[in-house]
């Protein structure tokens, strides 16, 4: 009922750039978060950077002053602007939101996830 469609990962030189995107579409009645996650290979998946359910920003010590996170509520779609890019953000990024699809009451969708790759 719920789709998450992510784009724009790949790879890129220490101190590039890249965008990604997350697009939501199906049956939403109310996105209540939504936001990006990452896991690189041997590690847990952790948050990168979210709008939560009081529509402030949260992001992961380890990004903030490089990456922000934007969105167009007309398209319900985040973004995910990354600069400055270092090799340890190589990762596969998954976009996840919390999705009302009937009332606020909300669940928890992923989308399929994104390679980013950052070369030394």
């Amino acid at each position: 009922q719920v789709q998450l469609v992510e784009s724009g990962g790949g790879l890129v030189q220490a101190g590039g750039s890249l965008r990604l995107s997350c697009a939501a579409s199906g049956r939403i009645f109310s996105i209540n978060a939504m936001g990006w996650y990452r896991q690189a290979p041997g590690k847990q998946r952790e948050l990168v950077a979210a709008f939560t359910r009081r529509d402030t920003t949260n992001y992961a010590d380890s990004v903030k002053g490089r990456f922000t996170i934007s969105r167009d509520n007309a398209k319900n779609t985040v973004y995910l602007q990354m600069n400055s890019l270092k090799p340890e953000d190589t990762a596969v990024y998954y976009c996840n939101a919390n999705i009302g699809i009937y009332s606020f009451t909300g669940y928890d969708y992923w989308g399929q996830g994104t390679q980013v790759t950052v070369s030394s």
